[in-house]
């Protein structure tokens, strides 16, 4: 959790095994999902240095994700704190490395083929924007640790989809394969809200700050997917270039050969 403040933190609040336990399980669904892609022979090391250098900062940020949650855990405030400058730029790095790679396999015509090339091309600048929000805000709340932790948790969740993608048989949830990655992410939040009820009583506001910005996001995907906004988009990221000939809202045949990732 990317921690800038100079002064001490706020003290315990009492769930720090909750976040904890939860970081865990987040970090081993991305890694299982990435590892399962690598071992079914779908992924491979021969990538442009571009997806290597997004993989590093993605994965980077898990494990940035996780050893704050366990500095925080251990009471070691004060490393906590010195890691939350590098974590704070780390992100802004993520969020452009995510936005490039993704208009760069689009254009190339390489969108998994169960996507729609334009919806591909709209939730994943989204997805990561979202998460580059809501961590913007827990470092601004880094003073008040309910906020801080909780928003934090909420800009993960914008991560796990992509290693759900790669763990569930999405070719078998066409046409509607990004919208179950995203409600399976929704369980994260709701666990979260689940948890504070049964310890205090109470849902923190927090969650519901966090839980509009990550339904927000699926509305403005679908409303720019199917309005003029979005085939606007699409003409001008395609210009030039291979993408161009795909149509922005058809389904691409699966590949003849073995289904690779990474090549773009």
């Amino acid at each position: 959790m990317a921690t800038l403040a100079q002064s001490p933190l706020a003290p315990s609040v009492g769930d720090e095994r909750f976040f904890l336990k939860s970081a865990i399980i987040m970090a081993a669904i991305i890694v299982a999902g990435f590892s399962f892609q690598l071992a079914m022979g779908r992924s491979t090391f021969g990538s442009p240095v571009r997806v290597h250098v997004h993989a590093v900062l993605f994965m980077g940020w898990v494990a940035i994700y996780l050893i704050q949650n366990v500095l925080v855990a251990t009471h070691r405030i004060g490393l906590h704190r010195r890691l939350g400058w590098v974590a704070a730029v780390w992100m802004v790095a993520m969020t452009v490395s995510g936005i490039v790679v993704t208009i760069i396999m689009v254009r190339n015509g390489t969108t998994p083929f169960f996507f729609r090339p334009l919806q591909f091309l709209v939730f994943d600048p989204v997805a990561v924007l979202t998460f580059a929000g809501l961590t913007t805000a827990a470092i601004l709340l880094r003073r008040r640790t309910e906020w801080h932790r909780r928003l934090h948790f909420c800009g993960m969740t914008m991560l796990l989809a992509p290693a759900f993608g790669r763990l569930l048989p999405l070719p078998l949830t066409q046409p509607w394969s990004w919208e179950a990655t995203f409600v399976v992410t929704l369980l994260f939040p709701l666990f979260g809200m689940w948890s504070d009820l049964r310890r205090s009583g109470r849902v923190h506001p927090a969650w519901l700050w966090g839980m509009a910005a990550i339904l927000g996001s699926f509305i403005l995907v679908q409303a720019i997917t199917y309005g003029p906004a979005g085939t606007a988009i699409y003409e001008w990221a395609t210009e030039g270039s291979p993408g161009a000939a795909v149509p922005p809202l058809e389904f691409q045949p699966p590949p003849e050969g073995a289904l690779m990732t990474g090549r773009s």
